[in-house]
């Protein structure tokens, strides 16, 4: 084979520092229009953008040339370089310096845009926190609660 191919769908979620519920919902919609814009710039498109007061959801296809960690670092430098350029309520704000990372497969593309696109409705229920420990399980990835949030 000549060519190399690759689909590497990923659902990506980070929060505020220290889940602070800085993001007003008259800058989210740009929020998430900029944040897939850095994304196609960087050959990964994005399949799925929302944001709710302390945190983001991303689904999309990682270019199968660029490391995660570099696609996250510049999506999450980029957007708030931004937000910090949309007033000054957001001068000092800040993203949580880690992420979670979650490949899903095709089959799971419709129920992950689902999901991400109902953001508002879901947290009048459930925190973050509860959210992202339901997705740790989920996905059965180990971790430490004491880590979690530092």
């Amino acid at each position: 084979m000549s060519q190399s191919l690759a689909k590497n769908l990923i659902h990506l979620t980070f929060s505020t520092k220290d889940r602070q519920p800085t993001l007003g919902s008259s800058a989210r919609e740009g929020l998430n229009r900029y944040m897939s814009g850095i994304l196609a710039d960087l050959d990964s498109p994005a399949l799925a953008v929302n944001s709710v007061s302390d945190h983001a959801h991303l689904l999309f296809n990682l270019d199968k040339n660029r490391p995660l960690a570099q696609v996250v670092m510049e999506v999450k430098r980029g957007a708030s370089k931004w937000l910090k350029s949309q007033g000054p309520q957001y001068r000092e704000f800040h993203w949580q310096a880690g992420y979670g990372a979650f490949s899903i497969g095709q089959s799971g593309v419709p129920g992950v845009r689902a999901y991400i696109g109902q953001q508002d409705e879901h947290h009048r229920f459930k925190s973050f926190q509860e959210e992202f420990r339901a997705l740790l399980k989920k996905y059965e990835l180990a971790f430490e609660e004491k880590y979690l949030w530092t």
